[in-house]
């Protein structure tokens, strides 16, 4: 494990309970705290101005720090978006990426130009993606380049007030709220419950309410919708080739992650029955080039990583053949959610017409 994940997998830890790491950082929590309300402030008072596109924004975003499953639920609703005959575009600041231009995804772009997780959307719905610092940016080039996009889809950006959107949805994992305290002492970017959210939209630069809440853990700490996450029952080689998941039962295998919460994917291959002779977990991002994936004398070993580490292990191993495997996950929102999502949405676009 790196310097950086071992950090970041401290800080998880100590964010889940108020032991002596997080009351330490307490008082750091509460300058946090306090820029939080100030910059809502300025931005309600119409000194910080925001934009609005011209067509609806739905933000899928999360409270607390670190992947919850937000870009999933991004690919899930494109392409329930696509089935009802709907134009989706998406945006994303690209984290982890050199640079910080506005550009459109490609196929066939180097992830580290773009990141991994914009390229996983654009390879796997084929919905056009920009990136940009700005999301603002990344608005404008889409809908310059698409003009026939029917709504934008951010991933990320629940506290980016500059962008006006019609439809805010917020994504929790297994962690909860965590201890409750805001960054850096817990896991929180903004106070839960937002009472300053839950106010009526009363104006153009109002701070705009959580609308709908997704759960993608096992379990839930408060109300909201549900979803269930599960690994497909096929891995998909360098080459292309699937290849069943049972198939591997009985081999040493090696996994590797670089997200948030590694650890999640190793559990869900043992699981599935799998046997990990060797976990490794990077930190979320993470461009894998020291990832240690083949051992002196291990070679024959077969290596399983996440789709998202896909994008980068396939382009950096184009002759790894079927030792190495991309496992895809399987991520389903309960029916009551896309009822939630379709209806809203109505409300802001007119029918398809066919």
């Amino acid at each position: 494990m790196t310097w950086r994940a071992s950090i970041e997998t401290t800080l998880q830890s100590a964010w889940m309970r108020r032991g002596p790491l997080a009351c330490l950082l307490w008082p750091l929590a509460q300058l946090h705290a306090g820029a939080v309300v100030l910059r809502r402030w300025l931005y309600q008072q119409g000194i910080l101005k925001s934009w609005r596109a011209g067509v609806p924004v739905i933000v899928i975003g999360n409270v607390v720090a670190g992947g919850a499953g937000k870009t999933p639920l991004v690919m899930a609703l494109v392409q329930h978006l696509q089935a009802a005959g709907r134009l989706a575009g998406v945006v994303s600041r690209g984290h982890g990426r050199q640079g910080d231009g506005c550009l459109e995804v490609l196929p066939q772009l180097p992830a580290s130009l773009c990141g991994d997780e914009p390229l996983l959307i654009r390879q796997r719905t084929g919905a056009p993606v920009f990136v940009a610092r700005r999301r603002i940016d990344a608005v404008r080039a889409l809908l310059a380049a698409h003009p026939r996009t029917d709504l934008i889809i951010c991933d990320d950006g629940l506290q980016h007030h500059a962008l006006q959107r019609n439809l805010n949805i917020a994504v929790f994992d297994e962690r909860g709220v965590g201890n409750g305290w805001l960054l850096p002492a817990g896991p929180l970017r903004e106070a839960w419950p937002p009472t300053d959210r839950l106010q009526q939209r009363s104006g153009p630069q109002a701070v705009a309410p959580i609308d709908l809440l997704l759960h993608t853990g096992q379990t839930a700490a408060f109300a909201g919708f549900q979803s269930r996450r599960a690994l497909a029952d096929n891995a998909i080689a360098a080459d292309g080739t699937l290849v069943p998941l049972d198939s591997l039962k009985g081999e040493a295998l090696v996994a590797v992650a670089a997200i948030a919460s590694p650890e999640a994917f190793f559990s869900m291959l043992r699981q599935r029955g799998l046997t990990l002779a060797r976990c490794v977990p990077m930190p979320d991002h993470d461009n894998l080039d020291a990832a240690p994936l083949w051992q002196p004398g291990q070679t024959s070993q077969r290596v399983l990583c996440t789709e998202k580490d896909a994008v980068k292990l396939f382009a950096r191993y184009p002759d790894a053949g079927q030792q190495l495997l991309a496992v895809p996950l399987v991520f389903t929102p309960e029916p009551g959610f896309l009822n939630a999502f379709d209806a809203r949405l109505n409300a802001l676009l007119p029918p398809v017409s066919h």
